[in-house]
C-alpha cells in the first residue's frame, strides 16, 4: 500500500486504540475490528469504511484517470488532525 491511504489508516488506528472496546474491555484492536464492530464508535466505523474504499480504489482501473475519491477524505482527516486544538493543563503558581 502506498502513502495514499496512510492518513486514513493512521486515523483508524488511533480511533480503535482509544475506543471503549480496547481501553475499557481490554480487547486487542484486531479483535475489535473483526468481531466487535458494533461496539465501535461511529467515527471508527466510518474510518474503517473509508480505508476499505481507499484500498479498493487503488486497485480499480476505472479510477486511474478520474482519481481515487478517497483522497478528499484523507486530506480532510489530515487537516482536522493538524488543526485540532490542543488542550493545555492550567498552570498554577506555587508559592515557595
Amino acid at each position: 500500500m502506498s502513502n495514499y491511504c496512510e492518513p486514513l489508516l493512521a486515523a483508524l488506528k488511533d480511533c480503535i486504540l482509544h475506543s471503549d472496546c480496547v481501553m475499557k474491555k481490554g480487547r486487542l484492536p484486531s479483535e475489535c475490528i473483526k468481531n466487535h464492530t458494533d461496539e465501535l464508535p461511529e467515527e471508527c466505523r466510518s474510518l474503517r469504511l473509508a480505508t476499505f474504499e481507499c484500498k479498493r480504489g487503488m486497485l480499480d482501473m476505472r479510477k486511474r484517470f478520474r482519481g481515487n475519491s478517497a483522497s478528499a477524505t484523507a486530506v480532510k482527516i489530515k487537516q482536522e488532525s493538524a488543526s485540532a486544538p490542543t488542550t493545555e493543563l492550567p498552570r498554577t503558581t506555587s508559592s515557595v
